[in-house]
């Protein structure tokens, strides 16, 4: 049960009985820092290796799909500091599923004391709610993401009937290992993206995701997003061109905010794909060894992706192949809703 109050604060009835806790709803831009601090609290914890700022959130909630962040999060506070917050919001795959997510952070301090688990609920109670909007024709399930290191989360998922249904890993390639460079299949050449043919790029990685299990078509808001990501540098991908056609692309980028963080030089050889006429070919492959040189070249010492293990393209299987080993693995939780 659900009830918002004048005043922002929200009632969640499954909430443990501890002096000064309350709940409330997203408050804009000024919520930026307290999200912040508590997503850096809990990836210390959660051996979770990434950086985010006040500007990449700032960028990010611009551009939500499916989500109204003043209805669909919720904010945790004990006389009145912000401890943990969630979000709700919903997709539908290409191949039926209408999918409900979630997530959601509590300070290490205030956890094990019921806090999580009445945040969940708060969850699925709202996501039942946006469901009941929605027609009866397709399977619908919770959904959560669980990396290795969220050892609390997992065991509430758990605990709540939530079961794992896929798996992937992050991976890691060491750039002093020799990098081999293949030859471009003939006819294809490496050329950079004009601004004008992003929306090209866009489409065209679309186009060869929708073979991929669990494949949630992207919308005009997505790609907003996308566009205004502070990791998005079209000067690193290495894009394949057939003509005026793309083949394939490697969308690579660095996050600089979390390599100072981490003392480290990264770079991410993501976003992989190839268009089925151009598969089978080994394009992926020299579009990988091109990338990890021009990362060695600017003086970077590592490469990073992530990768659906049970992908049927054999995604894993390649980038074994081009030296990437994996160091962490990440699931996809899932539970029917009734």
């Amino acid at each position: 049960m659900i009830t918002l109050e004048r005043n922002d604060t929200i009632h969640v009835s499954d909430a443990p009985a501890i002096l000064g806790l309350t709940f409330r709803r997203f408050r804009g831009e000024s919520d930026f820092p307290n999200m912040l601090a508590v997503f850096d609290a809990c990836k210390l914890i959660d051996r979770i290796e990434w950086a985010m700022s006040v500007e990449h959130l700032a960028r990010f909630y611009a551009h939500l799909t499916n989500c109204d962040a003043y209805q669909d999060m919720l904010f945790v506070e004990v006389e009145g500091r912000v401890i943990g917050y969630t979000r709700a919001w919903w997709m539908t795959e290409d191949g039926g599923n209408r999918l409900y997510a979630h997530f959601g952070h509590v300070l290490p301090e205030w956890r094990r004391k019921g806090i999580g688990r009445a945040m969940l609920r708060w969850n699925e109670a709202r996501l039942r709610e946006i469901a009941a909007g929605h027609p009866h024709n397709a399977p619908r399930l919770f959904q959560a993401d669980v990396s290795d290191g969220e050892i609390a989360k997992e065991a509430l998922l758990s605990s709540e009937g939530y079961t794992p249904v896929r798996h992937g890993y992050h991976m890691l390639r060491s750039l002093a290992e020799p990098i081999t460079l293949p030859p471009l299949p003939p006819g294809l050449e490496v050329r950079p993206v004009p601004p004008q043919r992003y929306r090209t790029l866009w489409e065209a990685d679309q186009e060869a995701f929708r073979d991929h299990w669990g494949f949630v078509p992207g919308t005009e808001t997505d790609y907003q997003r996308w566009l205004n990501e502070p990791i998005f540098n079209p000067s690193l991908w290495q894009v394949a061109w057939d003509g005026d056609q793309i083949a394939g692309a490697v969308q690579n980028f660095v996050n600089e905010k979390e390599n100072q963080e981490y003392n480290r030089k990264r770079g991410y050889t993501e976003g992989i794909f190839v268009r089925r006429p151009w598969r089978k070919r080994g394009l992926a492959r020299a579009l990988i060894m091109r990338s990890l040189q021009m990362f060695k070249n600017m003086g970077f010492t590592e490469a990073a992706l992530g990768v659906d293990a049970e992908n049927l393209s054999g995604a894993l299987r390649l980038y074994e192949s081009c030296g990437f080993r994996a160091v962490k693995r990440e699931s996809l939780y899932r539970k029917p809703m009734v």
